[in-house]
């Protein structure tokens, strides 16, 4: 049987996922006599940024400790949008009697949606396998790494010598300060995703993206789930006005929200978990057959040794880079969830990338601040950002204009009954430069693609006006905030050039 918890139950399908992606019968390589780059850590940053070195022609080596493919393929985005996917389907069918089609009654199988989460996750790990790097070339080491000296790593008894080095651990699952959390069987996202059973009643503690996420998923499986939050509503980085909808959403679906709350302890009571939460002055307490904590993420930095090179960390927020990504050591960088306040795939795929041109070419190079880098929260409807909120904005003294279409003026998010929600596209103060957006829609995460790809290359609201969008498309809507800002170019003044123009034509 496995070690790693993320492979349990060890069924077929998860003995599948750790032939690719962490082999029993693995042996490490004999180290090349110098490496061009040493990347420790085979999450997303890590991956990238092993396969890009590879792929240009440099020497690389890649050391992970426990499962490829990092958090994304096995405990994060990959195990729960497949989750998310399956809990959408049994709300359409319960809703499904709003379209004029009748559905005798939804059951969940609990059991099968793990089943079908497992084998998906399986199928995809072939992507992240061992083999697959070392077929690209990438010597390929399964053991804990750790640097000895500046230039040299160790990894299962063998030193590998590296002219750069790449930190590209990721985060984990932060132990909270709650006192008796210590003595409950609590669940995180490692664990959650090997559960087997239903809980008839959830606790979740922490109203950010995770917690949220899986709320919803829970309550539309049929738990009762309480979500316990010490801010006034969920998802309190995001727009309010968009955070309310989702919040909406999610009592729709029988969540019940403790909001204003702050977790004091917890206790095992038999086969419950009781949460103690002080609100309104007074404390309460809720208890459930399980415990979900989905806020707080550490950085896997203590077993690096990473004093002995002069590397610069702090054990909460990571890894210290400059704009480069490089550390306080000139031939170490880092990428990815250890180093970056943007905890996300596609942050680190292009982190990744930067670190790429910077540690093996010459040159100025390329800076992380020059990253736009949208995220999304995959509730329904989704949340999905790029750029700055109007607190931004504020905040950093930049004077903005606000554009709204809300989905309730867009025919296909009515046809499809997915009306709740807007498009908000913000712009520096008397023109069409977009400084950032916030959309929610039922695929926001989609939408948001097309506003980050006009911030990234500079293209102005005005031109997004003028492109043609099918119709009817949810995407419409984004046009549709264009043309709000074209009216605003209407003036009276210029308005009554026109008029008096065209009544000299007439």
């Amino acid at each position: 049987m496995p070690q790693l918890k993320q492979l349990q139950p060890y069924d077929e399908h998860n003995q599948k996922l750790e032939s690719f992606v962490h082999p029993t019968d693995w042996v490490n390589p004999e180290p090349a006599a110098r490496y061009n780059m040493v990347v420790i850590g085979g999450g997303p940053a890590g991956l990238v940024a092993a396969i890009g070195a590879a792929g240009l022609g440099a020497k690389v080596a890649l050391i992970e400790r426990d499962l490829l493919g990092g958090d994304c393929l096995n405990v994060g985005c990959v195990p729960s949008k497949a989750l998310i996917s399956a809990a959408r389907v049994a709300a359409a069918a319960r809703d499904a009697h709003g379209f004029g089609v009748s559905v005798e009654s939804v059951a969940v199988d609990f059991p099968a949606v793990m089943k079908r989460l497992r084998r998906l996750r399986a199928d995809m790990s072939h992507h992240d396998s061992a083999a697959r790097f070392q077929g690209l070339g990438i010597d390929v080491f399964l053991g804990n790494g750790k640097f000895i000296s500046d230039g040299v790593i160790e990894v299962a008894d063998k030193q590998l010598k590296y002219k750069n080095a790449v930190i590209a651990t990721g985060a984990r699952a932060a132990e909270l300060p709650i006192p008796g959390l210590s003595n409950v069987d609590y669940l995180t996202n490692e664990t959650l995703f090997s559960l087997t059973e239903l809980p008839k009643q959830l606790i979740v503690i922490g109203g950010g993206p995770i917690g949220t996420e899986m709320a919803q998923c829970f309550a539309r499986f049929g738990s009762r789930v309480i979500q316990i939050e010490k801010a006034p509503g969920i998802l309190p980085r995001e727009d309010p006005d968009a955070a309310l909808i989702v919040q909406e959403s999610l009592v729709r679906d029988g969540v019940e929200f403790v909001l204003n709350a702050t977790t004091t302890r917890v206790e095992q009571r038999g086969d419950q978990k009781v949460v103690f939460v002080q609100q309104d002055g007074r404390e309460r307490e809720f208890t459930g057959d399980a415990l979900l904590i989905g806020i707080g993420r550490s950085p896997n930095v203590e077993s690096l040794n990473l004093q002995s090179v002069g590397v610069s960390f702090d054990p909460r927020a990571g890894i210290q880079v400059d704009d480069k990504l490089r550390t306080s050591s000139r031939r170490i960088f880092a990428a990815g969830d250890v180093c970056s306040r943007y905890k996300f795939t596609h942050a680190a795929d292009f982190m990744a990338r930067i670190v790429i041109q910077n540690a093996l070419f010459p040159g100025p190079g390329r800076k992380a601040s020059t990253l736009t880098i949208p995220w999304a929260t995959y509730t329904s409807p989704e949340l999905a950002h790029v750029g700055l909120t109007a607190v931004d904005a504020a905040a950093q003294g930049v004077e903005i204009d606000t554009y709204t279409q809300s989905m309730d003026g867009v025919d296909r998010a009515i046809l499809e009954g997915e009306d709740a929600g807007f498009v908000r596209i913000h712009t520096r103060r008397g023109s069409d430069k977009i400084v950032g957006a916030t959309i929610v829609a039922s695929n926001a995460g989609d939408l948001i693609s097309e506003v980050t790809l006009a911030m990234t290359h500079g293209i102005g609201l005005g031109k997004i006006a003028s492109t043609i969008h099918p119709y009817p498309t949810q995407g419409d809507a984004i046009r549709k905030v264009g043309d709000l800002y074209n009216k605003t170019r209407l003036t009276p003044f210029v308005k009554s050039l026109f008029q008096k123009w065209l009544a000299w034509t007439r």
